[in-house]
């Protein structure tokens, strides 16, 4: 390692919805931030699917970063649809999008970019991997990039998801399996090229559970199709699978003898290879003690499986959250942190604890009919 290390007031380690937003934030209240991220470039990978916002978190995040009018041209009409089949392919609910809802759905690459574009140039440091951070005092710390480089900063957030390398400053929590792994694939151009599933999974969300598993799925503003096939399962299952080869579709499809062939079909036509992934999730209440100089924001900080729908909404309000805080403290981080984390800790609680409890809600033995329970029980 050669020369001064740069020092940034503040550095957000990720460059996801969250530490985007709080750059954002911070921008809008005149204050310099810099992220590194691990990523070689915006357009690296595909960003995923459709996010539903909710409008008291990531709604809220974007009025505070100033972008919710922008935000209201990238919404899918027709994206809060929701559709819930059993496994014989009977409809077991069936409810449209009016467009009056409060979680429009966009896509998470196009709600990527506006965060990005309303940054200044530079701001994210592309193609930079962090190998790890040490305090050096006073609330500064260190942190070493996999180049041999290294940076220092006066506040430090790390928004660089599940397996976060700066979570070890502040916790020694670490995610666990939850014992469900998804397997996802896309129908492309579904409505020319796979009608019939088209016509099957709807213009938005759709949901078949059964036998402790389930098919769940979306409808992109591309126009295709997104599949998560969800199984209860051990965590060697899928390295059982070889997901280099179209033989995993058959591998998935055992799992889901005697289901209706529309729903097999929405896993034995998917286009290209199928992507496994285990499901993790921090311990429901995970907290920290204050720690100066360092905080959380995101997944880094709590999370959880998808099935409260809060992963992105909660990391965008963090970073909306934290922001302000700093802005409203000025000079003094400390108190920034300690204000920030106060609401910080009891919200991720209570989103943490309502996921794991859908999670076993959806994935017992009666898991369809407790998921209508559930829709009927907000109104859906």
């Amino acid at each position: 390692m050669t020369g001064t290390p740069a020092h940034h007031p503040v550095a957000i380690v990720g460059a996801g919805l969250g530490g985007l937003t709080l750059a954002r934030v911070l921008h809008v209240h005149g204050i310099d931030a810099a992220i590194y991220e691990l990523e070689a470039g915006r357009h690296a990978r595909t960003q995923g699917g459709m996010l539903d916002i909710h409008d008291d978190t990531g709604q809220a995040a974007l009025h505070a970063a100033g972008l919710h009018d922008r935000f209201r041209t990238l919404v899918h009409p027709g994206g809060e649809a929701t559709r819930v089949v059993d496994p014989q392919g009977t409809v077991r609910l069936e409810e449209g999008d009016a467009g009056g809802g409060t979680r429009p759905e966009v896509d998470r690459g196009q709600l990527r970019d506006l965060l990005l574009d309303s940054l200044p140039e530079g701001t994210v440091r592309w193609g930079s991997k962090v190998t790890g951070a040490s305090p050096l005092g006073g609330g500064r710390h260190e942190v070493t990039l996999a180049d041999g480089t290294a940076f220092t900063t006066d506040l430090l957030v790390g928004g660089d998801g599940a397996w976060s390398k700066i979570r070890p400053l502040v916790s020694q929590a670490a995610p666990a399996y939850t014992g469900i792994s998804f397997v996802e694939s896309d129908l492309l151009d579904a409505d020319a090229r796979h009608p019939d599933s088209a016509a099957l999974v709807g213009g938005g969300s759709f949901f078949c559970l059964g036998d402790e598993k389930g098919i769940l799925a979306h409808r992109e503003s591309d126009g295709s199709l997104h599949i998560y096939t969800a199984l209860k399962t051990g965590p060697d299952w899928l390295g059982t699978v070889d997901f280099t080869s179209d033989t995993a579709k058959k591998a998935v499809l055992t799992h889901f003898e005697g289901w209706d062939d529309g729903l097999r079909a929405l896993i034995a036509d998917a286009d290209g290879l199928l992507v496994p992934r285990h499901i993790h999730a921090l311990p429901v209440g995970h907290r920290w003690d204050r720690v100066p100089g360092v905080t959380l924001l995101g997944d880094a900080a709590h999370l959880m499986s998808p099935f409260a729908g809060e992963g992105a909404n909660l990391a965008m309000f963090d970073g909306a959250e934290l922001g302000r805080a700093v802005a409203a403290h000025p000079g003094d981080t400390d108190a920034a942190l300690a204000a920030y984390e106060e609401a910080l800790f009891p919200r991720s609680e209570a989103s943490a604890a309502e996921s794991a409890a859908n999670l076993e809600t959806m994935f017992d033995a009666r898991g369809l009919e407790r998921l209508l329970d559930m829709f009927a029980a907000h109104g859906q």
